[in-house]
């Protein structure tokens, strides 16, 4: 008998973070996910229950990176979907542009991701970006593949 897979719909939000030639990076920590760990994207994550999306997207700022920031637009909304393990998986992804108004560079402790970066755009080709990394620097008018 053939069972369907499960079906996950996961909104989440995320801060593009431009620093003259640098972005701002977390790197998702072993065992956050089921393919990524090790790879770099852009501070954020999953929405809580009846969460803004904005609120989200600086939560997940400050606790992946220690710093804390004002949006200063949507930068766009990307969806992607396809399986992950045995499950059918669809991501909405909401991407804020955002600028850092406080705090200290920080890495994560006990948390998805385990490092927190400025990394020169220069030096994205050299670094295991997940595909939402990619389209965020895109949406930061840097030139990807």
């Amino acid at each position: 008998m053939n069972v369907a897979p499960e079906r996950v719909t996961r909104v989440s939000a995320y801060a593009l973070c431009r620093d003259g030639d640098a972005l701002l990076l977390s790197r998702i920590a072993p065992g956050a996910t089921v393919s990524s760990d090790g790879m770099w994207t852009l501070p954020g994550g999953g929405l809580t229950f009846g969460e803004d999306p904005r609120d989200a997207a600086l939560r997940e700022l400050t606790e992946e990176t220690g710093l804390v920031g004002e949006i200063r637009e949507l930068a766009g909304v990307d969806s992607w979907s396809g399986p992950i393990g045995n499950v059918d998986y669809h991501a909405i992804r909401i991407i804020y542009r955002v600028r850092i108004t406080a705090g200290e560079l920080r890495n994560e402790e006990g948390g998805s991701s385990d490092l927190a970066e400025w990394v020169p755009v220069s030096k994205l080709g050299q670094v295991p970006l997940v595909d939402l990394a990619r389209v965020g620097a895109r949406l930061a008018g840097v030139p990807m593949q």
